[in-house]
């Protein structure tokens, strides 16, 4: 039985402030009853019953049952108004019944499977993708909604360790919920005014714990995604060392370099082509053994293009590789940022959950002396996605750079302070309000809470890596990983008497991917893999759920031994 039939159905008064929307809803069935008793239609037949999905516009309820939205006379189409009126309260409750069932509990059980796999000619024939000009029973939406939970990775799995995000955060996931309930859009104070104060009170203290000077003086945003987040460090930098820029752009300018190193986020490369600086204009600079930016290569790129009357304008470094998990040495960047007049940009999406540890954001020293910093509470600590922060110690280079003052939105002659309105900071005009689960979140657990998840997390990686060592057959890459990133190979019995040799790599680099195919298709695990470099295919298993334990890091790695044992 689902827990929704147990709750008593709710009625509003229709004397209630609904009561505007009733009697216009009234007239138009009046209208509507004129045009049916036109076409000769029974006025009984003609009655509006909104929100009620069992229902039509026009025509009968009993002349098509097994069709909420029937055609009728004159090709006027029926509808549901999009209102959560009573009549939709058990639909609803019943649909997050099987959400919580399906995909909060029994889709993060360690019994089931992470994904039921199929190939995409296969799920074509499966799932019914097709868009009809007439809607679905609720009955049958219902059965869609399951089987989208059934077809779809569970990345809230504990064995799950795919990517930089994973796990169900009971907090954030309440919190999500309710931001799409009200689905608000934060960019001025009159329609956002919770939402609006908290990202305040989040960035501050985020910028505190980051380091800025004066108490995380400066600025911050919620982004779409690190990416994007870094995108706004290029712009920011752009115009805090070219201002004319926001007028002129890129034209007739002396050409602008950003420096990145070649194990950082795509993500740079991405956005500096997007903004218009080009691929050329973004200098990989060379990483050592650990996969760290070597500072005497990012030295002499400097210096090459300052022999070309070029301006260094910005080094990202990145606190958390994306496949390593390295720390550049930020303290050493930030000396050769300050030497050259450069904008300092740390990309700590991955890395910057570390910051709430005591014992690991020694990972991240030199950070606070940096220009602004990407951060994404979605990775390391379990935030559902999205959840990514840019940060600043600048408090007015967002406003000036990005704004453009629309009056039909920012109107200076408001009632309130309408420095409050911070939409114009921002290169979006409508954003969710993704600081809620987050702050839900913190409020939850407080920051001894998130210190204590950083900390297990660590452990289990700590824990895996020393495992790992002690098995035969598999072989570390990076031998003492920074992160929670563990990168590694597992060599099958048949290879482990091969000369490593070209043809013994060759064979190596097709280990991973029939492991990985074998756990998919069995949906035991998800775990990546990939290149780097000259190095050939090795595992990466990523670690960001605090729920997992020693049993779990055993599991991984007995299941990967059983599924390769053979190749």
């Amino acid at each position: 039985m689902l827990a929704s039939e147990n709750f008593q159905i709710h009625h509003y008064n229709r004397n209630s402030i609904y009561k505007p929307y009733d009697e216009e809803l009234a007239s138009m069935a009046k209208q509507l009853t004129t045009t049916a008793d036109a076409a000769g239609l029974d006025a009984a037949q003609a009655t509006v019953e909104y929100g009620n999905p069992s229902k039509q516009m026009l025509g009968s309820s009993s002349s098509n049952s097994n069709n909420n939205n029937s055609i009728v006379a004159n090709g006027l189409p029926s509808f549901v108004v999009s209102h959560p009126s009573a009549e939709f309260e058990g639909f609803i409750r019943a649909c997050v019944d099987e959400i919580i069932q399906l995909a909060v509990f029994q889709g993060t059980n360690r019994s089931s499977k992470v994904v039921e796999w199929h190939e995409p000619v296969e799920l074509r024939k499966l799932f019914d993708f097709e868009l009809r000009d007439q809607g679905e029973s609720p009955d049958k939406l219902r059965h869609l909604l399951r089987e989208t939970i059934r077809f779809s990775v569970k990345t809230g799995h504990p064995y799950f360790v795919n990517q930089l995000y994973s796990g169900v955060d009971p907090y954030a996931l309440v919190g999500q919920w309710l931001t799409d309930a009200l689905n608000p859009s934060v960019y001025t104070y009159e329609v956002a005014p919770v939402f609006t104060l908290m990202e305040e009170q989040v960035l501050g203290e985020m910028r505190r714990i980051v380091g800025f000077p004066n108490n995380g003086h400066g600025d911050g945003i919620f982004c779409p995604g690190g990416s994007i987040a870094n995108g706004y460090a290029i712009s920011c930098a752009r115009y805090q060392y070219a201002p004319e820029s926001k007028k002129n752009g890129l034209f007739n300018a002396k050409p602008l370099i950003i420096f990145t190193s070649e194990d950082a986020h795509y993500s740079v490369e991405k956005l500096a082509m997007f903004m218009g600086f080009g691929s050329e204009h973004v200098r990989k600079i060379a990483t050592n053994e650990l996969g760290k930016m070597s500072l005497s290569d990012l030295e002499e790129q400097i210096q090459l293009c300052l022999d070309n009357n070029w301006q260094p304008l910005m080094v990202s470094a990145t606190a958390g590789t994306t496949v390593l998990g390295a720390f550049d040495d930020l303290l050493g960047i930030s000396n050769l940022c300050q030497k050259h007049n450069m904008w300092m940009h740390v990309d700590a999406a991955w890395g910057g959950g570390a910051l709430m540890s005591k014992k690991y954001r020694k990972l991240l020293n030199g950070i606070e002396r940096a220009d602004s910093v990407t951060w994404n509470p979605h990775k390391l600590l379990s935030a559902s996605q999205q959840c990514s922060t840019f940060l600043t110690r600048h408090t007015q280079v967002l406003s000036q750079c990005h704004s453009t003052n629309a009056a039909y939105l920012f109107q200076k002659d408001k009632f309130y302070d309408t420095s409050f309105d911070t939409g114009d900071k921002h290169i979006q005009c409508g954003r969710r309000a993704d600081v809620f689960k987050f702050w839900f979140m913190w409020k939850a657990k407080g920051t001894r809470g998130f210190e204590a998840h950083v900390e297990q997390v660590f452990e289990m990686s700590e824990y895996f890596t020393n495992k790992l060592r002690e098995r035969p057959g598999f072989e570390l890459v990076l031998d003492k990983p920074e992160c929670t990133n563990i990168t590694f190979w597992y060599v099958p019995p048949s290879l482990r008497q091969m000369e490593r040799n070209q043809e013994f790599y060759d064979k190596l680099h097709k280990v991973a991917p029939k492991i990985k195919e074998a756990m998919i298709k069995k949906g035991s695990m998800m775990i990546t893999y990939q290149p780097l470099r000259k190095l050939p295919n090795f595992f990466r298993l990523v670690l960001q759920n605090s729920c997992l334990d020693e049993s779990d890091m055993l599991y991984f790695l007995n299941e990967i031994e059983t599924l390769g044992q053979k190749l």
